[in-house]
């Protein structure tokens, strides 16, 4: 025991803590982390103790949960002192707050409130055994694992699993209730709960959704979270969401689910299937995964298992601290029986359910009506035909967001009124509020995979230009096809295939040289290739034909694709055989999808970097055959003969 309360903190608790202290006479607030999840509710209320010096906030990790990794940082980042779960149990608080069952919570020495960390109390979950009860305590509070029921304790096959947080199995000790108040975020939870445990009933307070409010009060910046998002004028934001578990969306278990789907490894397979139907500059796709399998599986892997996808553009959404902004910006969301699609029902987004097992929520819960009445994502029909469709006909259902919170708008208010009653304290003096959502960093769509591209050059000048990045099979579409592939791509055999190398960078990054010089060395390293693309900025490009000409693009103001595409769009204007003096006088027009984007052309001369480049003749069709029979595999996008730059 001494060797533990060698760990113990000595400011601002311990025994000698009023001789360190600057402040004695604080009541103490501990808020209690069971995992990463649970303490993503407890940041959401943590502001509501703001500007109050009557109050001392504490933090502490009960131990228990199967996922620990990522909470160490979490709490640091806090910035409050955290106290060992031993001295956590020993030490007398005026209150405290958790957004889970996990741990000998019926040991801590002051009052309880436990709050939801999802959308209310919705899935079937055995309670963990009592067998790992702390010897210090005789409550029969769960002990363990509040995530997982490898220790659960063994039902009849006949019975299902009780209700997590509103069985008795969650919410007795010893007979009477764990906590002193449970916040429960609408009436019919109050019905449930009367319904499976009513000793519990008189400790139930409705106090709203904080993590929900504040997407709500975030509604008016949708528009700023697309852009920083990167999602552009007239593209379509597809968000992929997966909670935790073999049934989840990116699980690989079994299970019955709306569509057909339901754990069934479904994520694998429409992974490729997005890259292949939906073009890169019409649709930008991002991902939410839950913390718990970012934090079980490990970042790292996760990563590696969505290496290809992140490639051809997939972003990975902080789960932590973006998730809330990624589900406002989204147009559609293809998730499952989680609280975040839920939630993006709640907000009026369409939903396709990619995975929705029924049998672990529970069948009274509004979650599980809307799982039953939601569509589901047809895994043999077009992708992108059942987005487009859902997405232009979508009439959100009025239950998600009626059930999510009957008092939208009033948690910062409920919650502080009922924190400082349980303490006994008068509030501080100013309103109760929530922290606005953060603008997340920039997250350009960075594509390192091969593109396929289709043009069809217009008149006007205008060329329209559709790119699918590495696409499992040659998509369908009219128009000439080339290969662009990024410098930096995984397999650098893509690059002696490609009609276009490009890449990203500052202007003046000394490691590549001038943005022409750059180009003109690729041109010399890749014989085969017809144009290179510097992309200096989010609005323009320097390009080099394979005749040695120098050209800068620049979009216009409301101008805002991948400037890569420009490069594309020359490309196929040149190759078409129309004349480099007519885009430097009129400009280009690239069109993608329904949204057009005009470009200022001007030719630059950069001395006598062009070397030998200008020598060079331009690859004729026989040679690019040969080039492709010899010396490397034919892509799978290449399949169609693109014309080469004149």
């Amino acid at each position: 025991m001494d060797e533990e309360q060698d760990q113990w903190i000595r400011v601002p608790v311990g025994d000698d803590a009023a001789r360190w202290a600057t402040r004695v006479r604080c009541r103490r607030v501990l808020f209690v982390v069971h995992n990463v999840t649970s303490a993503t509710r407890l940041l959401d209320v943590l502001p509501l103790f703001d500007d109050d010096l009557g109050v001392q906030l504490l933090a502490t990790c009960t131990g228990s949960s199967a996922f620990r990794s990522g909470v160490a940082d979490l709490l640091a980042d806090t910035g409050l002192p955290v106290l060992p779960w031993e001295q956590a149990l020993a030490t007398p608080v005026d209150l405290a707050i958790s957004a889970s069952f996990g741990g000998e919570l019926a040991a801590i020495q002051g009052p309880l409130i436990i709050l939801s960390h999802g959308i209310g109390y919705t899935k079937r979950l055995a309670a963990p055994s009592t067998e790992h009860r702390a010897p210090s305590t005789e409550h029969r509070a769960p002990s363990t694992d509040a995530d997982a029921d490898a220790d659960a304790t063994v039902l009849p096959r006949s019975a299902p699993p009780p209700v997590f947080g509103l069985a008795p199995d969650w919410l007795l000790a010893d007979g009477v209730p764990l906590a002193d108040a449970l916040v429960l975020s609408h009436p019919e939870q109050f019905d449930r709960l009367a319904a499976a445990c009513p000793e519990a009933l008189p400790t139930a307070v409705l106090a709203g959704d904080p993590c929900f409010d504040r997407m709500l009060a975030a509604r008016p910046y949708r528009d700023r979270f697309r852009r920083a998002l990167g999602v552009g004028r007239g593209q379509r934001l597809v968000l992929l969401n997966s909670t935790w578990s073999p049934q989840s969306l990116l699980g690989d278990g079994e299970g019955e689910g709306a569509g057909g789907t339901g754990g069934d490894d479904a994520l694998p397979a429409l992974l490729p299937r997005l890259a292949s139907e939906l073009p890169a500059d019409e649709y930008r796709v991002a991902a939410v995964l839950h913390p718990n399998i970012w934090h079980g599986h490990g970042p790292g892997q996760i990563r590696a298992w969505l290496d290809r996808a992140r490639r051809a553009g997939l972003a990975l959404i902080d789960p932590l601290e973006d998730w809330r902004q990624a589900l406002l910006a989204a147009d559609v969301v293809i998730g499952d029986h989680g609280s975040v699609t839920y939630y993006a029902a709640a907000l009026g987004t369409p939903v396709l359910l990619g995975a929705a097992p029924l049998d672990s929520l529970d069948p009274d819960a509004p979650v599980a009506d809307f799982i039953r009445t939601a569509p589901g994502l047809d895994a043999r029909a077009p992708l992108r035909g059942q987005v487009d469709t859902l997405i232009e006909s979508h009439v959100p259902q009025p239950g998600p967001m009626r059930f999510t919170s009957s008092v939208p708008g009033e948690a910062a208010v409920r919650l502080r009124r009922a924190f400082y009653g349980l303490m006994g304290a008068p509030e501080p003096p100013g309103p109760a509020l929530l922290l606005p959502l953060p603008l997340p960093d920039p997250e350009p769509a960075l594509r390192t995979a091969p593109l396929y591209v289709l043009t069809r050059v217009l008149a006007g000048p205008e060329v329209v230009v559709t790119r699918y990045a590495d696409p499992a099979r040659e998509p369908a579409g009219a128009g000439d096809a080339h290969l662009a592939v990024h410098e930096d791509t995984r397999d650098p055999g893509q690059l002696g295939l490609a009609d276009i190398v490009f890449r990203c960078g500052a202007p003046d990054d000394p490691r590549f040289g001038p943005p022409g010089r750059w180009a003109a060395e690729v041109l010399d390293r890749h014989p085969h290739c017809a144009l290179a693309a510097y992309v200096t900025g989010p609005s323009s490009c320097v390009v080099r034909t394979r005749d040695g000409v120098l050209l800068r693009l620049t979009s216009g103001a409301e101008a805002d694709a991948d400037p890569a595409v420009y490069a594309s769009a020359v490309h196929a204007w040149l190759a078409a055989g129309r004349t480099l003096s007519a885009l430097i006088e009129d400009g280009l027009t690239v069109r993608t999808g329904r949204t057009g984007h005009h470009v200022v052309i001007a030719a630059e001369t950069d001395g006598p970097t062009t070397g030998g480049t200008r020598q060079r003749p331009s690859p004729t069709p026989a040679d690019r055959s040969t080039a492709h029979a010899s010396g490397a595999d034919t892509p799978r996008a290449g399949r169609r003969s693109p014309r080469t730059a004149s």
